[in-house]
């Protein structure tokens, strides 16, 4: 039986790009750069979770049983234990604006 790798927060979070992009599901890490150009939803939505916990955005968006077996076949590893009990990274935030008297953003 083949060992099962196992990642933490910082590798998963360096591959956060177009070009290299992981990210996790329930638990699982999965390295979905191969799939951007075929992503229905477009690779925006994706790249928006790049590198970090995917498991809410792919849950909400209510994924079919064909595409949960498609990220299936993207699966390279499972997020280390230590990684699990840990917070996710979340993704950068642009900062709110926010308007002066005049309505115009400060």
């Amino acid at each position: 039986m083949t060992e099962v790798r196992t990642f933490d927060w910082p590798e998963i979070a360096a591959h956060n790009t177009r070009d290299d992009l992981w990210m996790v599901v329930d638990g699982k890490v999965y390295d979905c750069t191969k799939f951007l150009d075929e992503h229905p939803g477009g690779e925006e939505v994706m790249i928006e979770q790049a590198g970090q916990d995917a498991s809410e955005a792919f849950d909400e968006i209510g994924h079919s049983d064909d595409a949960r077996d498609l990220l299936k076949t993207m699966y390279i590893g499972d997020l280390s234990s230590t990684a699990a009990q840990a917070k996710a990274p979340k993704a950068a935030q642009k900062p709110l604006t926010t308007a002066n008297q005049n309505g115009s953003p400060s």
